[in-house]
């Protein structure tokens, strides 16, 4: 009996591993997006060492880093494209709204058709950087369409990034949750998705 409690192999100490990995990815990711413009290094490198943590396979911070390092210039490029076109997004929509007029109407609705496949695309984006390689404009237009064929996956991530932006813009504690924890459990959450969605067109030696 007290062998099987205090057995590694134990479920308890599995998921005590689990819970500190995710805290160390959190840490990893907070301290490498500080200079705001690695935020999509350093997502794709959350992901990519969630989905292996997933698999057990691998070191988190080796997979992190090595992530990190091999996306830099790729995943940076592509998160400052959705950051411009998200402020440009967010500008049109308050613009229509001070308008208060037909113009104004039509640039909300405008900005809110064109945020649809924004939003959905960007909740793939920075995974499918971090397992596939492909330029730029072939990495966001599979993700729009990756969004598009898993779509109950889809529904579900929405769901809980919506959940997590009302939480933290509603309970001042939530902010401190997700800045210390947060994060991390978001990507292993996501990574759990992505295996999913990705599995069929990953090799078997890759699907991992």
């Amino acid at each position: 009996m007290w062998n099987r409690i205090f057995d590694v192999d134990n479920a308890v100490f599995r998921a005590i591993d689990t819970i500190g990995k995710i805290f160390i990815l959190n840490l990893y990711w907070v301290i490498c997006s500080l200079p705001i413009f690695t935020i999509g290094a350093s997502t794709s490198a959350l992901l990519y060492a969630s989905m292996k943590l997933h698999d057990k396979e691998g070191y988190v911070t080796s997979n992190f880093f090595s992530s990190f390092k091999e996306n830099f210039k790729q995943a940076t490029e592509i998160w400052l494209i959705y950051l411009v076109i998200g402020i440009l997004l967010g500008f049109d929509f308050m613009m229509g709204n001070q308008a208060k007029d037909t113009l104004g109407v039509c640039m909300q609705g405008a900005a809110m058709i064109l945020a649809i496949p924004y939003f959905l695309s960007l909740l793939y984006v920075f995974g499918v950087q971090s397992r596939f390689v492909n330029p730029v404009k072939d990495t966001i237009r599979y993700s729009f369409f990756m969004a598009l064929r898993n779509m109950k996956c889809t529904i579900q991530m929405a769901i809980l990034m919506i959940l997590l932006v009302w939480a933290n813009t509603t309970v001042l504690l939530v902010n401190f949750l997700t800045l210390v924890y947060g994060f991390g459990l978001m990507g292993y959450f996501f990574a759990a998705y992505y295996k999913k969605a990705f599995g069929k067109y990953l090799n078997p030696e890759e699907n991992s």
